[in-house]
């Protein structure tokens, strides 16, 4: 039996692509798994951000509303003022001077608190704004993190080295987008925000 010394390089060979092959999936899958925790993690965020932007925005339209309802008091308010300087100025009367007077004690306390729920309403803007800045940072971070994740797959698919490499892209951007959000730094990319939404 003769012994072929080509057959014993093509072996080596066989078992060097296995054990990158395997290394490659070992890679893939640490990485899988270490990406879904971290999203996992901002997920929780990213609910309770999305729970309060709900509550910014119910607190919002409450507070316009019941300025409306105060700006018609007010409005009522000043025609009834109004209506009794006119009557007064025919019949004048200590109980119209009074009358007159009770009114535009409630005419402008109506306006001050009209004046009042205009700046809660407007701060709940504010903080609405201020919650959806870093929901879209949520957001990215799961687009970019989908796609590593996408991208990894085809990596175990295809054992392509450089493919993996290629993943770890959209993998460093989405966990810096992730960390933003979680962290409260002001990075957002508007353009792209803008695209996407």
């Amino acid at each position: 039996m003769d012994i072929d010394p080509m057959a014993a390089v093509e072996e080596n060979d066989d078992e060097n692509q296995k054990s990158s092959n395997s290394r490659l999936n070992n890679w893939v899958a640490i990485t899988v798994a270490m990406l879904a925790t971290f999203i996992g993690i901002c997920k929780v965020k990213d609910d309770n951000i999305c729970q309060g932007m709900q509550q910014a925005q119910a607190d919002r339209l409450d507070h316009w509303s019941f300025y409306q309802a105060r700006n018609i008091r007010e409005e009522i308010d000043e025609a009834t003022l109004a209506q009794m300087k006119l009557a007064a100025a025919v019949t004048p009367s200590a109980e119209s001077t009074a009358a007159i007077q009770r009114y535009e004690k409630k005419a402008s306390d109506q306006s001050a608190k009209k004046d009042e729920l205009k700046q809660q309403a407007e701060a709940d803007q504010a903080n609405y704004d201020a919650l959806n800045y870093r929901d879209d940072q949520f957001d990215l971070s799961d687009t970019l993190v989908a796609l590593a994740i996408s991208m990894l797959a085809v990596t175990a698919l295809t054992r392509k080295h450089w493919l993996f490499w290629v993943a770890m892209v959209p993998t460093a951007f989405g966990i810096i987008m992730g960390l933003a959000g979680l962290m409260g730094w002001h990075i957002h990319p508007d353009a792209l925000v803008k695209l996407l939404s």
